[in-house]
């Protein structure tokens, strides 16, 4: 072979087998072990509580809660507040588990008088706010305060606890009928139309 084609590929041979020697090398190293620490728990460190709020006690928040507002619950008696609470109950998807009329579906009952949490109005904040352990997720992030505020007093009006003046006026579907939070328990029944037809 002439000097001029050895001088060609003789460069691009040797960075061949180079690559080649740093792949095997590379391939032959172990990753290093490492011995991770265990996690260091304490038998006398008392369990993190996220709530002072537990099933069957209905009483008392706890005064300085950080997730309570510092501001007074001053929607209750506030018509529009209480509409407002219903668009958001629809916008979230409340009824999704609690049913439209917070009948209770796949969550409990908003229409009945014993709540697992408390029905005050701190306590229904506090259960919007941070969730519940057996399903209710923290709307906390999403929600300002004042619609907070407003959720809460349109449910505490599911289960009767507003006065009549202060009820949602027209339901979600802007029929002219009654607001369901002024309606007595009744089995559902058929409507007749003009025509004879039944829906």
């Amino acid at each position: 072979m002439s000097s001029r084609c050895r001088d060609r590929w003789w460069p691009q041979a040797a960075a061949r087998a180079l690559a080649c020697v740093l792949a095997c090398a590379a391939s032959a190293c172990e990753r290093e072990r490492r011995e991770f620490d265990p996690p260091q728990t304490s038998a006398s460190a008392p369990p993190l509580r996220h709530t002072d709020l537990q099933p069957g006690k209905p009483a008392g928040v706890a005064a300085g809660d950080p997730h309570l507002p510092s501001t007074g619950y001053t929607v209750e008696g506030n018509a529009y507040a209480v509409s407002q609470g219903k668009r958001l109950y629809r916008w979230f998807n409340c009824s999704g588990c609690h049913a439209p009329g917070g009948g209770g579906d796949w969550g409990p009952a908003l229409s009945d008088a014993p709540w697992i949490y408390g029905s005050e109005p701190a306590q229904v904040y506090a259960s919007i706010v941070q969730g519940r352990p057996a399903g209710m997720p923290s709307f906390g992030s999403h929600l300002s305060e004042d619609q907070v505020w407003q959720l809460v007093a349109y449910v505490r009006s599911l289960s009767g606890q507003l006065r009549s003046d202060v009820a949602p006026g027209r339901s979600d579907g802007m029929a002219g009928r009654e607001p369901e939070t002024r309606r007595s328990r009744e089995t559902p029944q058929a409507q007749v139309i003009d025509d004879g037809t039944r829906r």
